[in-house]
C-alpha cells in the first residue's frame, strides 16, 4: 500500500515537530516538512522526511507549490505567545487562509486546521485582552475553512504543555476546559487523518482517560 504523503504547515514548530516523528515511524503516512528557512532542516533530514523551504507569510503559489502531490495538508503553524499583534494577523489569520487557497490550488482535498481551545464569537468577547487578537485571527481562519468545499477537521486543543503524551484524552464538540501534552495532539491529528469519520467535524480536546482513537472515532 502506497504511503499517504501529508504537507505539515508548521513542521518546526513543537507540535509539528512531534507529528513529522510519529508519521515517519507510521505504514501508511510520511511528512512533507514545511519550514521558514533551511537551517531547520537538520531535524527532519535526520528523521528521512522530506522538506520544502517556504515563508507562509509569502505568496499563495510558493504554499501551493509545496502541497503539489501530498493527499492532506495539517496546518500546526503559529506566532507564538511572543510576537506581536502583526505576526497573529500575518501567520494565525492570513497564513492559515492562504494555505486554505493553497490546497485549492494544488488540488488537495484534505486539510486538518490545528486551532485554539475556543474560536466562537463569544470566546474573542471574553478572553483577555492580550489574547483576543489570537481567538479572533483563529475564528476567522477557521470559518473561512468551514466555508470551503474541503474535507476538512478542525482541532480544538486545551492548554499545550510539554509532558509526555498518555495516549488518552477527552474528545468531544465541547468538553471542559483543561490542558494537554502536544505529544497527544500530535497522535490525535494522526488518528484524524486515519477515520474518515472526523471530515467536517470540529472538536474541543484535553487530557483524558480515552484512548485517542477510541476517542476520535466516537465523535
Amino acid at each position: 500500500m502506497e504511503k499517504l504523503k501529508i504537507l505539515v504547515v508548521g513542521a518546526n514548530g513543537q507540535i509539528g515537530k512531534h507529528l513529522v516523528s510519529f508519521m515517519q515511524e507510521h505504514d501508511n503516512l510520511e511528512a512533507r516538512a514545511m519550514i521558514r528557512n533551511q537551517e531547520q532542516a537538520y531535524y527532519f533530514e535526520n528523521l528521512n522526511a522530506e522538506t520544502v523551504v517556504v515563508d507562509l507569510e509569502g505568496e499563495i503559489d510558493a504554499i501551493a507549490k509545496a502541497a503539489e502531490g501530498v493527499d492532506a495538508i495539517v496546518f500546526t503553524a503559529g506566532s507564538g505567545a511572543h510576537t506581536g499583534k502583526d505576526k497573529t494577523i500575518m501567520v494565525d489569520l492570513d497564513g492559515a487562509v492562504k494555505t486554505i487557497e493553497a490546497a485549492k490550488v494544488a488540488g488537495v482535498k484534505r486539510f486538518i486546521m490545528i486551532s485554539s481551545f475556543d474560536t466562537r464569537r463569544e470566546a474573542i468577547q471574553t478572553a483577555p485582552p492580550s489574547f483576543a487578537p489570537y481567538v479572533a485571527a483563529k475564528h476567522y481562519a477557521d470559518e473561512w475553512l468551514k466555508r470551503t468545499e474541503l474535507d476538512y477537521t478542525i482541532i480544538h486543543p486545551g492548554g499545550l504543555t510539554n509532558e509526555k503524551g498518555t495516549g488518552t484524552v477527552e474528545a468531544a464538540f465541547e468538553v471542559e476546559r483543561g490542558q494537554i501534552s502536544r505529544e497527544d495532539v500530535a497522535s490525535v491529528i494522526i488518528a484524524t487523518l486515519e477515520n474518515d469519520k472526523t471530515i467536517g467535524k470540529e472538536f474541543q480536546i484535553v487530557a483524558g482517560t480515552k484512548p485517542i482513537r477510541e476517542a476520535v472515532n466516537s465523535l
